[in-house]
């Protein structure tokens, strides 16, 4: 099991389309795969796949050991970048030690621990007893493969889960999270002919993570945008004709846009304003997020002939709906909400203000996530926000809720891990929980039995543009995934 074998699978990975909901390639090339192997596949009717490989000669009273990665992806790409996710092949470079997409998300999560449990079953010279790699579909929006995983589906009873993003360390729990979305329902009204029509943009933002990047102080776009109207609404009369930012539910929004009108009269002041809020915010991230940056453009093009404006917004959301639209916006929680009292450093409880979006049939929708490692904390989160977007006026609901998973101290499957580290870098790991959402709390209803550990390479600006994977960390994943592999071979065979 070498680490040019890992990569050379996860090179495959990244040519295969596998967004979130959209697996069908994905599926279809791992029971390919174990076919041209001679391994044994089955799919569920939710589409987790699980691969299986007999037992070394020799080892066949040894313990089962599950191998567990999701098989989608987040797909997030910058502004203007020509990527279709459906069908053509992440882009990468080889840079100064590290794989890096450096206009769209790389896959590492988890295309990597995918490869690492492909590399395990095939490869000849690994010590074990029977093998099962599980590879559960949809991770990234709610978590559906592991929600929908059935009782006997595999049958080991020890799990490594490769879905972590620190080398050295050990994760032996995770923060339970749920999804919350706002819906304001608006009507349009005229839009007032001589208002200058301005187009503000907030982009260049880092991103990230909204569980695992949550306390970085990393930039919010919409957040950052929404001060700024609020700031505009308490002084002008305003129009909202668009809004839009961020994308996916558990990523940093890094981009965000609204196109607004207000009094000819005010263009000067409000170009000063806007001026001296992009330096405040820019000074206020200079070490977190110093990329953040912020546009003001008219909108519309005057025709010279008839003195109109072309092309500039005909219609406005209702004034009293964008008014409390962007006042919730300004008011409702996000980032880190608690620090956990007996874990030292670990984020309890976040909540996350992912995007904002103006859908067909006059619905504007707000997308958050919240976070916490106590059930309680995180229904208390979501109950905030509901409270926040309820009060102005929308429709609030909660959904894909997942539990976390409690750490133990005494896992037999910590204990050799702990040990394999500590032989093969003479050091001592580092055994943590993580505030982002590992799967498995979920197979614990299901499986309460199981022994779990998750470990991986190291990746950083995961969920988004840039994504990078330090190809040192993969040598030492690998080998410290084999050493742990025989370990548990040797001692239960």
């Amino acid at each position: 099991m070498k680490q040019e074998k890992v990569l050379e699978i996860f090179e495959e990975i990244t040519k295969i389309p596998r967004e979130s909901g959209k697996e069908e390639q994905i599926i279809a090339y791992l029971c390919k795969w174990a076919e041209e192997h001679s391994l044994k596949s089955k799919v569920d009717e939710v589409g987790n796949v699980l691969i299986e490989a007999p037992a070394t000669p020799g080892y066949e009273g040894a313990d089962t050991i599950v191998l567990q990665s999701h098989s989608d992806m987040v797909c997030e790409k910058n502004p203007g970048v020509e990527h279709d996710f459906a069908k053509d092949p992440i882009k990468y470079i080889i840079k100064d030690g590290w794989m890096i997409a450096p206009d769209t998300t790389l896959g590492a999560d988890c295309g990597i621990g995918m490869a690492a449990q492909m590399a395990a079953l095939i490869d000849k010279d690994l010590k074990h007893g029977k093998l099962e790699a599980l590879f559960t579909k949809s991770e990234e929006t709610g978590m559906d493969g592991a929600n929908g995983l059935k009782e006997g589906f595999f049958s080991g009873k020890t799990l490594i889960n490769l879905d972590s993003e620190d080398d050295g360390q050990l994760f032996i729990g995770c923060a339970g999270g749920i999804d919350t979305t706002a819906k304001f329902k608006y009507t349009t009204e005229p839009a007032t002919p001589d208002y200058i029509k301005c187009e503000f943009r907030i982009d260049g933002c880092q991103g990230g993570h909204s569980g695992d990047d949550i306390d970085k102080n990393r930039a919010n776009a919409v957040r950052i945008l929404a001060r700024f109207l609020y700031m505009l609404y308490a002084k002008y009369d305003v129009e909202l004709y668009e809004i839009d930012g961020g994308n996916k539910v558990n990523a940093i929004a890094r981009n965000a846009y609204a196109v607004v009108g207000f009094p000819a009269r005010a263009k000067r002041s409000v170009v000063k304003m806007f001026t001296e809020f992009i330096a405040a915010v820019k000074a206020e991230y200079a070490i977190s997020d110093p990329a953040i940056n912020g546009f003001m453009g008219e909108v519309g093009v005057k025709d010279m002939k008839s003195g109109k404006i072309e092309g500039s917004p005909k219609r406005a959301v209702n004034r009293d709906t964008a008014a409390l639209l962007v006042y919730a916006l300004n008011a409702v929680a996000h980032g880190v909400l608690a620090m956990s009292e007996s874990m030292p450093g670990l984020v309890e409880t976040s909540t996350n203000l992912a995007s904002v979006k103006m859908l067909p049939g006059n619905v504007i929708v707000v997308a958050t996530s919240q976070r916490s490692s106590v059930n309680s904390a995180r229904q208390m989160a979501a109950n905030q926000v509901e409270a926040c977007f309820a009060l102005a006026g929308a429709t609030v609901t909660h959904h894909d809720k997942y539990p976390g998973w409690n750490p133990n101290t005494n896992s037999p499957i910590l204990k050799v891990t702990e040990a394999s580290y500590r032989r093969l870098f003479n050091q001592e790991p580092v055994v943590r929980a993580i505030h982002a959402g590992l799967e498995c709390g979920l197979f614990l209803e299901k499986y309460p039995y199981l022994d779990m550990i998750s470990f991986g390479p190291t990746l950083r600006s995961v969920h988004a543009p840039g994504e990078r994977l330090e190809l040192a960390t993969v040598d030492r994943f690998v080998k410290l995934l084999q050493d742990v592999i025989e370990t548990v071979a040797e001692e239960t065979k």
